[in-house]
This record gives C-alpha cells, structure tokens and sequence, in this order.
C-alpha cells in the first residue's frame, strides 16, 4: 500500500472515548427528564418540557461536533485570537440592559431574541482555546521569563473581573483553575505558580466576603444542618436525597426529593437525585464515566505532544482538566464538600448553552484524536515503504 493510495478514511477516532460520551449523554437526558417532570408540569403543563428541550440541545450539540470534526486544527489555531475577542465582546454586552438577559439576579444570558445563550460556557471553550495558541507560541518565554507568564494572566483577570460582574463566581473559579493547570504543564516555574495562587486566592477571597450571599453560601455548608429552613436548605434536601438512595437507589423514577422538596433538582443537582434513584453504585458508576473522559482526553493530549503539536495538546489538556474540575466541583456541591457555586454538572444537568459547548469541546477531542492516528498511520505507511526499497 503506498502513501499516494492512502485514505483518511482509514484513520478511526477512539471509541472508548465516544462510547463514554455516549453514556454520558444518554444517562443525563435520562435524569433531567426523571428529575424536571414534575416542575415542567406545574411551570408549562407539559411533563417532558425540559426533556424535549435537552433532547434538542443534544442533537444540534452532536451536529456542532461534526461540524468541529471536520475543521483541522491549525484552523482553530488560527482563529483562536477571534474566538477570545467575541468571548470578551459578548461579556461586555451582556452587562447593558436590554441585551443582557437577567435569572434570579444574574445576567448571564445573552438575549438573541429566539432563545437566549449563557455566554460563560462559551468563554470556558474560547479561553481554553486561546490559551493553547498562546502556549504553543511562546512555550520557551513561560518557562524563562516571568512576562510570558503575567501577559495570559492580565487578559485572565479581565475575563474574570467580566464574570464577577455578571455575577458568575462558579464560572470565574473553573477559568481559572484550568487555565492555572494549562500553564503548569506548559513549565511555568514552581514559584511562579505559588505566587500567583496566593494572589488568585486573596482576590477570590476578598470577592467571595464582598457579597453577603456569597459569604452565606461559603459559610452554610460547614454545618447546613443549623440553617436547615434557610441558606442551608438546598445542601440538606440534597443529603436527604443521597441518604434515601443508599446501595442501590429507590428506582428510575422513584425519587421523592425532585417533588419540589430539592432545588434546581433538574440542572445544579441533578446528580443528588441520581444518587438517590440509583444509589451509591450509580453515582459511583457515573463517576467513573467521568473519570474514563478525564482519562482518554488528557491521553489524546498527551499523544499530540509526542508528534509536536503543541496547541492540540494543551486544547485535549484544557478540555479535559475543564470537564474533571467541573464535575469534582459540582459532586462536591452537591455532597456538601463544597460551598454552592451554581455549576452545572457536564453532559447531565439540563442547559442548552453547556450541552452544546460540551459538545463542541468533545468535537475538537475527536478531532485531535483524529489527527493522532492520521499521523501514526502516515509514518507506519512510510515506514513499510522504505522497508520495502
């Protein structure tokens, strides 16, 4: 078989990877459809409202996927600049009244009108995205100069500072966290790093104190028990949700806990009542589909660094460190180990904005997957034919 002959078409993309996405997708369409039946039914008077709704935002999320899968990545490269100035630009406009679209005291949502987009999860993408460009061009300057390491982190605080003002504090801390993780294994120096998480962790602080609601929600977790009918009341109907499910969960469907007693049961903690129609081997088998994505996208990183591309590896880098921290933030909210930080939990919790994201995320993974094995099966290809002469 000679080079010339060779088709792309003979290069596959992980199937690992696509099975647990799969997965994913299929066991939150599932919970969001058992968790908001009956909240879509008092709100609409249509029992599977929010399912339809996420049955749709995953179709056009795969559609989105394929599209991305065709684009090589040197495109992506490419237009990384772009996608970080229409990320900012959309922060900016969703702060002006009227275009900026207001949920219980947040505007977080662009108003297009038709429908309305959460541009945080879009920024997650664009950063991610922009910051695997600027880690490829100036990969020797973040390891010997401390300028190469300030400038990504100026733009950072900007993007932040954008969030705050929304506010998104949950989004704010997952930027960057994974960002900060993206830098160290591009060699940002030890010190640094540690300098820089000791500022990080003042400003956080010193936003999370300035607002009385978010000094409530980092206090109430520590013990929700005290404000049981208060601040403390999501934790603790969450607890009772985990507590009712035990080994083996009360049955699909069975939950008692999304009949109003818990909050926002169909997004933020929806993996409360899978915990409790499933139970512990559910949630600790939804986990480990976690924990397989986490795993299979920082290998495809991790095989683009070894053939040289530097920027589709710290693009499978970010997206998986993006997806592991969100999912360990929001399990952790939900049990009680974390402060609420209203995040949705990925591929499961209802929402148009993050499932096509993910999706899209997913895309550019297959896509660097793709471009792995085109690579591997071109050299394999070259390698028999100079055997063979």
């Amino acid at each position: 078989m000679h080079l010339n002959n060779w088709r792309v078409q003979d290069a596959k993309i992980d199937p690992i990877l696509v099975l647990t996405v799969i997965a994913l997708l299929g066991l939150g369409l599932t919970m969001v459809t058992s968790a908001s039946i009956a909240v879509a039914q008092r709100r609409t008077g249509i029992p599977f409202y929010y399912s339809l709704h996420q049955w749709v935002a995953i179709l056009t999320g795969m559609g989105g996927a394929a599209v991305v899968c065709m684009l090589p990545m040197k495109i992506w490269y490419r237009l990384s600049a772009v996608f970080m100035m229409m990320a900012l630009a959309s922060l900016i406009l969703v702060l002006l009244p009227g275009i900026g679209k207001v949920v219980n005291g947040s505007a977080r949502w662009l108003n297009l009108g038709v429908t309305s987009i959460q541009i945080s999860e879009f920024c997650k993408l664009a950063v991610i995205i922009y910051l695997s460009s600027y880690i490829y061009r100036h990969h020797e300057v973040l390891k010997h100069k401390v300028s190469g390491f300030i400038r990504p982190m100026l733009l950072l605080s900007f993007v932040g500072a954008l969030l705050i003002l929304e506010p998104d504090f949950g989004a704010t801390v997952v930027i960057l966290c994974t960002s900060l993780a993206m830098l160290f294994l591009a060699g940002v120096p030890w010190w640094q790093f540690i300098a820089l998480l000791g500022v990080v962790a003042g400003v956080l602080g010193t936003v999370a104190i300035s607002a009385p609601y978010r000094l409530v929600r980092l206090t109430s977790f520590l013990d929700p028990w005290s404000s049981q009918f208060d601040s403390g009341y999501q934790l603790t109907q969450a607890l009772i949700a985990f507590g009712r499910g035990e080994w083996f969960g009360v049955g699909l469907g069975g939950s008692i806990q999304k009949l109003f007693y818990l909050p926002e049961s169909h997004t933020d903690f929806v993996f409360a009542v899978l915990a409790e129609e499933l139970g512990l081997m559910g949630g600790l088998a939804t986990v480990a589909l976690y924990i397989l994505f986490v795993w299979r996208g920082m290998i495809i990183g991790l095989n683009a660094e070894k053939r040289g591309d530097q920027f589709a590896a710290f693009v499978g880098y970010g997206i998986s460190i993006w997806i592991g921290l969100q999912t360990l933030i929001n399990i952790g909210v939900n049990t009680g180990i974390l402060p609420t930080k209203g995040l949705t939990l990925p591929f499961l919790s209802y929402g148009g904005s993050s499932i096509l994201v993910i999706c899209l995320a997913v895309g550019l993974l297959v896509r660097v997957d793709y471009e792995n094995r085109l690579a591997r099966s071109r050299e394999t290809i070259i390698g028999r034919t100079r055997k063979k002469h």
